[in-house]
């Protein structure tokens, strides 16, 4: 069932951004299409309430119920940029907005673009280890919680590849090539 409600939310998020970004700019509804895009965050609060139900109906936390706060941790770091970058392309494809601005590829500027899109995938790896960590309180020490530790760990995985990337984009960072005369 969990399985289940995170498609269905997944889904939901695009067809929700798909139907905003639609009655935003190509029905000129900007109203409803911000109440649509607003409706985004209810998807995660309908997840988090299901799990923590299907937790304290005595289910055995597994891979499942971490796979919930995973995906609720990465809409949390990552949705509000996802909506931004679709916005700019969908604005200036269908509403005659600007083109959509490019990450700098040399020098500084790629290494702090770098560190901002870390920044993204941190917070969302903090944010499931976060209710990770709540859900293994929840249950208490003795509900088998290994599946979600081990979704944890996954996550300082996903922290320290993303620390190792912007950091190389620092240490070494691209050059622009020469011009020639």
């Amino acid at each position: 069932m969990i399985v289940g409600l995170i498609v269905a939310c997944e889904v939901a998020f695009w067809v929700l951004l798909a139907a905003g970004l639609a009655f935003r700019y190509v029905f000129r509804m900007p109203r409803v299409g911000l109440a649509l895009l607003l409706c985004e965050p209810l998807l995660e609060i309908v997840l988090f309430t299901v799990t923590a139900i299907d937790l304290k109906n005595g289910a055995q936390p597994d891979w499942k119920h971490g796979l919930a706060a995973v995906y609720i941790g990465f809409t949390v770091g990552l949705g509000h940029a996802t909506i931004k970058w679709a916005d700019a392309r969908v604005a200036h494809r269908f509403a005659g907005g600007p083109p959509p601005v490019r990450p700098p590829k040399y020098g500084t500027a790629r290494a702090v673009h770098e560190w901002r899109v870390a920044g993204r995938w941190i917070l969302a790896a903090v944010v499931a280890m976060a209710l990770l960590q709540a859900a293994i309180w929840y249950v208490g020490g003795d509900g088998g919680t290994d599946s979600l530790r081990a979704w944890q760990q996954r996550m300082l995985w996903v922290i320290g590849i993303n620390v190792v990337i912007a950091g190389s984009y620092t240490l070494f960072p691209k050059r622009e090539p020469a011009k020639l005369p």
